[in-house]
């Protein structure tokens, strides 16, 4: 019989706790991982890194009361066998340099694709137990290290549509995903193609993968004539 391979311990640092749960339920959906705690500050954090001691941190970048790029050198310092994940809306280009240098295992922008973030974990799932086995083995030879790197190293990526479906371009999805994050009361298909300036099929599909995504939820609403029409939201939760 296999032996069944524990779980990879998440910690969540992030200073929204809206954001944080979703950020929970998004890993939760991915198999063999497992949230075990949320920190929303400074003090918190360095009191869960202490008492869980997790495999993995997704971290923000900003904090009210701390800097993300110093507490990633703090779990680096302190806690050598936790990796970390950035995850934040930070888009200059020398938090992202320090991210790397500091040994980030991945740098995820915001607004957070469930697919994206689906990709990276399990990349992580694969280091993490290539690691393990190694460590078991009591021997490494060239083809091992070989291996190891070229499963994480940047150089891998692929290009940053490649875990979207086709005809779902990034830059389309993330315009859609803001215009809905500030509608109070949703959007329609065709609201969202003129804001966007695409067709109404064009925008219906990239709403409805952002439903099966988990990102927004469909209503249906009723006007005084005609049929129903389905109205997406921003998931709060």
């Amino acid at each position: 019989m296999e032996h069944q391979q524990p779980a990879i311990e998440v910690l969540i640092i992030e200073d929204d706790v809206k954001i944080a749960e979703i950020n929970r339920r998004f890993i939760e959906k991915v198999d063999h991982f497992r949230v075990v705690g949320i920190a929303t500050d400074d003090v918190q954090a360095k009191e869960q890194l202490d008492i869980l001691r997790p495999d993995l941190v997704l971290l923000d970048v900003y904090f009210p009361d701390a800097n993300g790029l110093d507490m990633l050198s703090y779990i680096r310092q302190h806690f050598r066998d936790t990796d970390v994940i950035m995850i934040t809306a930070a888009k200059e280009i020398e938090a992202i340099r320090e991210a790397v240098r500091s040994g980030a295992f991945d740098y995820i922008m915001k607004p957070l694709i469930f697919n994206r973030l689906q990709e990276t974990l399990l990349r992580y799932l694969d280091f993490h137990r290539e690691l393990n086995r190694l460590h078991h083995s009591g021997s490494i030879n060239q083809s091992d290290v070989d291996r190891l790197i070229s499963g994480t190293s940047k150089k891998e990526f692929r290009n940053e549509n490649s875990y979207l479906p086709k005809g779902i371009d990034k830059l389309t999805l993330v315009k859609i995903v803001q215009a809905i994050s500030t509608a109070a009361n949703g959007m329609s298909a065709e609201q969202i193609a003129k804001e966007i300036g695409v067709s109404r099929s064009t925008g219906r599909r990239y709403l409805e993968h952002l439903v099966a995504s988990g990102e927004v939820f469909a209503d249906l609403t009723y006007g005084v004539v005609g049929r129903p029409e389905r109205v997406y939201r921003k998931r709060d939760t």
